[in-house]
C-alpha cells in the first residue's frame, strides 16, 4: 500500500515532492486544511447573502470587464464560462510528470483557506492526483501574470468533465473518465473558476521539475568532470582547499571539496606532470560549476517560497473580515530565479563542450579524435559538433524571457512577467544539458582508456558500469546510438538524490 502524504500548512520542500513522487504517494487534506477550506467557503457563502457590493471576481466579470456586476442566479454559470473561455492553449501537450506536480501544488495552494473554493472542488482536485487522472495541457498561452490563466483552465477543465486527460497510458476524453471512475461532473460555486485559473502552479511546477533534474545534473557534471581531469592528465592544485579558502563562495568550496574526493586515490592524479597549467575547463572547475551551484541554491529558495503560498486573486482573511483584490498570481517572483536558473544549467554544458573539445584534439598522448587509425576512422570528430551545436542552441534559449512584457486585457493587465516561457525554455536547456554531458561522458571514458595508470576507485566503479551499456570505440561505429546509451545512462544511474536536496 502507498504511503499517504499529507497535505498541511507545514512548508512544503522540494526534499518532500521527490519522496512523494519517487514512493509514489497518495495525497489527503489534513484536518487542518480541511477546516480552512470549509471555514473560507462559509465566510464567502455568508458574505454574498448579507451584501449588494462588487467584489472582483465573485459577483463581476474579469480582467477588464471587472465592473460589471453579475446576478446572483448567474455565479455559477460565470465560473464555467470563465474555464471554457480560458482554455486555449496551444503548442505541445506538456509533460505528464509536470502536469502532476502542478496538480499538488495547486492543492497545496488552495489548502490554506485564503481562496473560498469548496471542500468538493479540492477533493476532486486530489482525486485527480491519486488515480492518475491527469489534465492535457499545453505549452503556449500563459502570459504568467493573471497567473497561469491558459494552462490553468485546462487543468480545471475535467472538473467540468470537459476537456481531455491522460488516464491508464492514453489520452482520452475526461467525460468518459469520469464517467468509468463513478465521478459526476462538478457544479463551480461563486469564485471557484477564478480560483483555479489564477496562480502560478505551471510556472512552479516547470521550475520544481528542472530543480530536480538540475540537483542530479549538477552532481553528474562534476563526475563527469573528474573523469575527463584524470584522461586530460591535468593538475590537482587548483583542487586543493586553500585556495578556495580564500574566495570562499559556498559552491566553489563544494565543488573542489567533490573533485577532491571523487579523485582521492587516483594514481593518474598522483603522477608529477609535464605541463604547469591545464585549461580553464578543467582548471576552474570549481569556479564555473560552483557558480551553478550557487544560482541553484538561490531558485530553490525562490521556489520553495512560491509553492508555499496563496497565489490567486482576490483572497480571503475569514479572521480579519477582508476580501482583497491584489496581485498574488504576478509571476515576477519566480520568473526571473527561472530565467536565471538557465543561464547558469546551460554554463554547465557551454564548459562541458570545452572539455570534449579539448580531449579530441590530439594532445596530452591523446590520439586525434580519441581512436586509432585516424583517417580511415573519424571517431569522436562529430560528437563534438553536436555537443557544440546543443551548447549554441542553450545560448539562444537563454535569452531572458522576463525582459519582455505585452499589454493585455485592454490594458488592466499592462505587465506581464512571461514566467511560462522561461518555465518552458528552462526545461529544453536542462533536457540540453543531459545531453552534452553525456556526450562528454561518452568522451572521457574514450579517453581514459587510452591512459595506463588507473583512476580513483569511484571513477573505475563508475567506468566499469558504463561499459556494460557503452563499449570502447574501437572503430567507427553509429555514434547515435552511444550517445542515447550515455544519456539513458546518467538518467538512470543509482544516486541518492535525496541527500543532496537535504544538503
Amino acid at each position: 500500500m502507498n504511503k499517504t502524504f499529507y497535505i498541511s500548512s507545514e512548508i512544503l520542500t522540494l526534499s518532500e515532492i521527490y519522496c512523494i513522487l519517487r514512493d509514489q504517494q497518495d495525497l489527503k487534506l489534513s484536518e487542518e486544511a480541511v477546516a480552512n477550506i470549509k471555514k473560507s467557503r462559509a465566510y464567502l457563502d455568508a458574505k454574498q447573502d448579507l451584501s449588494n457590493q462588487a467584489v472582483y471576481g465573485i459577483n463581476t466579470g474579469f480582467g477588464s470587464l471587472c465592473n460589471i456586476k453579475i446576478s446572483d442566479h448567474q455565479l455559477s454559470k460565470l465560473q464555467e464560462n470563465l474555464v471554457l473561455s480560458h482554455a486555449c492553449g496551444t503548442g505541445n501537450i506538456i509533460n505528464f510528470d509536470i502536469v502532476k506536480l502542478m496538480l499538488l501544488l495547486k492543492i497545496q495552494s488552495l489548502s490554506y483557506g485564503h481562496s473560498g473554493v469548496s471542500l468538493e472542488v479540492v477533493n476532486r482536485l486530489v482525486d485527480f492526483y491519486n488515480h492518475g487522472v491527469l489534465p492535457v495541457i499545453y505549452e503556449q498561452g500563459s502570459l504568467g501574470a493573471s497567473g497561469d490563466l491558459a494552462p490553468l483552465a485546462h487543468l480545471a477543465l475535467p472538473l467540468l468533465g470537459k476537456g481531455k486527460v491522460y488516464y491508464k497510458g492514453k489520452i482520452q476524453s475526461s467525460e468518459i473518465v469520469l464517467k468509468e471512475l463513478g465521478w459526476e461532473p462538478i457544479v463551480l460555486q461563486s469564485k471557484e473558476g477564478l480560483a483555479l485559473l489564477n496562480g502560478t502552479q505551471f510556472m512552479s511546477a516547470h521550475g520544481v521539475h528542472a530543480l530536480l533534474k538540475a540537483h542530479h545534473l549538477t552532481y553528474f557534471a562534476d563526475v563527469i568532470a573528474a573523469i575527463s581531469i584524470d584522461a586530460f592528465d591535468c593538475n590537482m592544485s587548483p583542487f586543493d582547499p586553500l585556495v578556495h579558502d580564500v574566495r570562499p563562495h559556498a559552491g566553489q568550496i563544494k565543488t573542489a571539496k567533490r573533485i577532491r574526493e571523487l579523485l582521492a586515490d587516483s594514481e593518474l592524479g598522483k603522477i608529477e606532470k609535464q605541463n604547469v597549467q591545464d585549461p580553464y575547463s578543467f582548471r576552474c572547475v570549481p569556479q564555473v560549476h560552483g557558480a551553478t551551484k550557487d544560482t541553484i541554491d538561490f531558485v530553490t529558495k525562490a521556489i520553495k517560497t512560491e509553492i508555499n503560498s496563496v497565489t490567486d486573486n482576490p483572497n480571503i482573511f475569514v479572521n480579519e473580515d477582508k476580501i482583497i483584490s491584489g496581485g498574488n498570481f504576478h509571476g515576477q517572483p519566480i520568473a526571473l530565479p527561472l530565467d536565471y536558473l538557465a543561464i547558469a544549467l546551460s554554463e554547465l554544458g557551454n564548459i562541458s563542450e570545452r572539455r570534449v573539445y579539448q580531449l579530441v584534439s590530439g594532445l596530452r598522448n591523446l590520439p586525434n579524435f580519441l581512436v586509432h587509425n585516424s583517417g580511415v576512422n573519424s571517431g569522436f570528430m562529430i560528437p563534438q559538433y553536436t555537443a557544440a551545436s546543443i551548447v549554441s542552441q542553450n545560448k539562444q534559449l537563454c535569452t531572458p524571457a522576463t525582459v519582455d512584457s505585452i499589454v493585455s486585457s485592454n490594458g488592466q493587465e499592462d505587465h506581464v512577467s512571461m514566467g511560462a516561457n522561461a518555465a518552458t525554455k528552462l526545461i529544453k536547456v536542462t533536457e540540453n544539458l543531459s545531453t552534452i554531458l553525456a556526450i562528454e561522458l561518452f568522451n572521457a571514458s574514450q579517453a581514459l582508456s587510452f591512459r595506463t595508470q588507473k583512476s580513483s576507485s569511484f571513477v573505475e566503479k563508475l567506468i566499469e558500469d558504463y561499459r556494460k551499456v557503452v563499449h570502447v570505440v574501437k572503430e567507427d561505429c553509429l555514434m547515435h546510438d552511444e550517445i542515447e546509451k550515455s544519456i539513458n545512462f546518467i538518467k538512470n544511474y543509482d544516486v541518492d538524490l535525496e541527500a543532496f536536496l537535504n544538503d
